[in-house]
């Protein structure tokens, strides 16, 4: 996989350079909430502007159905990235059409635009191969090189991600360099214990990574959501809260192959809970009440660890040389259901582990939580496309990336 320092040292002025950002950033209305992507992509950006590239930035943002949809333009992302570099950012309003062309045309050397979202074109994410590669050729004609920088996309098979380097020469840009570099250290020659924290929503978006895991790590904490399934599956009672009961006999035959292979599953020993979800508008007080793990009432449902699971974990994080996090601990976006995400964070802290935030809503509790991103090992940009590195799959854009 060649290096965006080998692209540099081979020259980039007066070239095109289509850079695939992710610059898929939470947006309320037109403001963005989190800028954590776009900012992890400025370094690659800056260093091919300094160089005199002529660069192109596009990425999706959000789900729109192939189609544009003002709601989901990457306009805001492209001011906040002029913001960051310092300097004016031409934004295109379409992606490969007239506006695209033009602005392309009028860049000059140094010069950075943003076309809007690939999305809004239905051959970004076509399963069909032809559709696909027509518009990675239609992207190609506005570009000289190619230089893939999107680390949350690179699980997709999507045609800026994966055909478009067939076309162009390429190399990997800074932030996919860190991201592999950081994943490998938790793939490959692991320093022990090596304690894993998941949560989140749904276990069936787990069961993969955990899968692969129990390979790997020394013990595994879970927490969030997900957490209500393996407490189901140890015969307790979980009231209302979330529950994939199809998933129930997964999770046993995981927690019985934990038991055989020395792997060590810690789960909740409270939690806090309420008949109802909270308001996460209004964050009106909501006054959870906290029980055994084992004693949820049938008409209440489990929103965050509790105290004594916090005091669990950060002690079962204390001794770890290396700690992968992906998942809340639980409704972290309100103040009465965020203690337990806190605490996680802060137990990362305070370990002399090598620390990784695996992306999405994890990396958006340490920044939305007060914490310093720089005070971790790593924080990702791409929670999907981190699980599914560890689960050992093979990756698109990855793949697409290599020599």
């Amino acid at each position: 996989m060649k290096t965006i320092d080998e692209l540099l040292a081979e020259g980039v002025a007066g070239k095109r350079v289509f850079v695939r950002a992710d610059l898929n950033v939470p947006l309320d209305g037109t403001t963005i909430t989190d800028d954590g992507r776009i900012r992890a992509v400025q370094p690659t950006v800056a260093k091919l502007a300094e160089a005199g590239a002529r660069v192109i930035v596009a990425s999706h943002l959000g789900r729109p159905k192939g189609a544009p949809d003002p709601a989901f333009s990457l306009a805001p992302a492209a001011g906040r990235l002029g913001e960051l570099l310092g300097a004016d950012v031409a934004f295109a309003t379409d992606t490969v059409g007239a506006s695209a062309q033009a602005t392309v045309a009028a860049l000059t050397d140094g010069q950075v635009a943003v076309i809007e979202n690939l999305r809004f074109n239905a051959g970004e994410t076509a399963k069909d191969d032809a559709e696909r590669g027509a518009f990675a050729d239609q992207l190609a004609a506005l570009a000289d090189v190619y230089v893939g920088d999107g680390f949350g996309a690179v699980h997709r098979k999507h045609a800026s991600v994966f055909d478009l380097p067939a076309r162009l020469p390429h190399a990997a840009g800074f932030l996919i360099a860190t991201e592999v570099g950081v994943l490998k250290k938790l793939t490959e020659d692991v320093k022990r214990p090596y304690a894993v924290v998941l949560g989140g929503a749904k276990v069936s978006d787990k069961l993969g990574v955990i899968d692969h895991l129990l390979e790997k790590a020394d013990r595994i904490l879970i927490g969030g959501g997900m957490a209500y399934t393996f407490l189901k599956a140890l015969g307790h009672e979980v009231g209302i809260s979330l529950l994939q009961e199809d998933q129930v006999p997964v999770v046993k035959e995981y927690l019985q192959r934990a038991k055989e292979r020395g792997v060590e599953f810690v789960l909740p020993v409270d939690v806090l809970i309420s008949t109802e979800f909270p308001d996460l508008k209004t964050k009106a007080p909501a006054n959870p009440t906290t029980v055994a793990a084992d004693k949820i009432p049938a008409d209440q449902e489990g929103l965050d660890i509790g105290p004594e699971t916090r005091k669990l974990y950060a002690s079962k994080l204390a001794d770890a040389e290396t700690v992968f996090w992906n998942g809340p601990m639980g409704v972290f976006e309100h103040p009465d259901y965020a203690e337990g995400t806190k605490a996680v964070a802060q137990a990362l802290l305070d370990s002399p582990a090598f620390t990784v935030v695996g992306g999405g809503d994890s990396a958006a509790a340490v920044r939305l939580l007060g914490f310093d991103e720089n005070a971790f090992g790593h924080i990702s940009t791409g929670g999907g496309a981190s699980l599914e590195y560890l689960e050992g799959k093979t990756l698109p854009g990855l793949a697409a990336l290599e020599d």
